[in-house]
């Protein structure tokens, strides 16, 4: 089946090449009323504009690609949906891709972006990244990077994160006041900067406090239920267990959660939880998660706001760093002193609203 030109739309209109041309991009020299003309008739005839062909006559396509470790992340999706809101207000669309952590596919995936004549990448590094020449790389094409929670201290990427040491530094904080003196930490990924910054913010309130660390008490584990509970198994199969655990993933600390109570072992009351990223499921369990807040939404519109910033002012190379602050949810898995008022006032804490 042969293809519509714009030859067969100025055929049929009775016009010029060159005017439905520029009625089909918005050209402020065909009024409104051949503009709508224009694009109802190249609908009807099921006329497709060569995008790559647009992009490299224009210099841009208003496309911008977004790559993420998992889609299926609650904090991913939300960071996409603040992107999107952001982006499409000016016209640009999202292509979106994930890397499963994986190096290898990270690579693949930007160079499909670059292929596809993207204007900019908003992207989560990998874990596992081993190198990083292919993002230095699309840096010398003049393409913007902005980085966005996971990052990497790479000259001319600006980056849009979270204070992850201090939410750390929060979490471990209320756990004390709560009257906690043994807290243990889930580690997600000692080599990832974010959590190694939980990992200091946690280290730092013990020794402000005058907590003793004790490096036995911090366990590294996959951000999943099940790892959650082997990690509490393993915690409490210590001479002199914690009395608490700051988790750097909601995940895990829902795990250690079901364990605990597998175990008899009362939640606040005997032990402590706290975690991390404010994932739905943790305000709505009858035993409400602690949880320090990520607000992904509005990361995602500051990654965006900031590449707008960069494309529209003609730098790409601008290097901007922009840190949010996050904010700790307090709740009834480590509400300790409510729930011993209540058990003194003989009233149930897990059948509180």
């Amino acid at each position: 089946m042969k293809k519509t030109t714009i030859y067969d739309i100025a055929k049929k209109l009775n016009i010029t090449a060159a005017t439905v041309s520029r009625a089909l991009n918005d050209s402020p020299r065909i009024s409104e009323k051949t503009r709508e003309l224009v694009k109802k008739t190249a609908f009807e005839m099921a006329y497709q504009q060569n995008k790559l062909a647009l992009a490299l006559k224009s210099g841009r396509s208003n496309n911008v690609g977004v790559i993420v470790p998992h889609i299926n992340r609650n904090f991913f999706a939300s960071v996409i949906q603040g992107i999107e809101e952001e982006l499409s207000a000016h016209n640009f669309h999202v292509i979106i891709t994930q890397t499963h952590n994986d190096s290898k596919k990270e690579i693949e995936n930007l160079d499909a972006l670059l292929n596809a004549q993207i204007d900019g990448v908003l992207m989560s590094v990998s874990g596992a990244m081993e190198n990083e020449e292919h993002l230095k790389a699309l840096l010398k094409k003049n393409v913007p990077i902005i980085f966005f929670d996971k990052k990497r201290d790479i000259e001319g990427i600006s980056s849009v994160t979270i204070d992850d040491f201090q939410g750390g530094y929060d979490a471990t904080q209320h756990l004390i006041e709560e009257g906690c003196t043994r807290i243990a930490h889930f580690i997600v990924n000692k080599t990832e900067q974010i959590y190694q910054e939980r990992f200091r913010g946690y280290k730092e309130a013990l020794e402000d406090n005058g907590i003793p660390y004790d490096e036995n008490y911090v366990i590294e584990l996959e951000s999943d239920i099940e790892e959650g509970k082997k990690g509490l198994k393993q915690l409490l199969k210590m001479e002199n267990p914690p009395d608490a655990i700051f988790s750097s993933s909601d995940f895990a600390a829902l795990g250690a959660i079901q364990e605990l109570r597998a175990q008899k072992i009362k939640v606040p009351e005997e032990f402590c939880v706290v975690g991390f990223s404010n994932e739905p499921f943790t305000k709505f369990m009858i035993l409400s998660i602690s949880t320090v807040e990520q607000f992904p939404v509005e990361m995602g519109q500051m990654a965006a706001k900031v590449f707008l910033e960069q494309i529209n002012g003609g730098n790409t190379r601008i290097e901007k760093k922009v840190v949010l602050s996050p904010k700790l949810y307090i709740r009834k898995s480590s509400s300790r002193k409510e729930a011993l008022k209540l058990k003194e006032e003989k009233v149930s804490y897990n059948e509180t609203p």
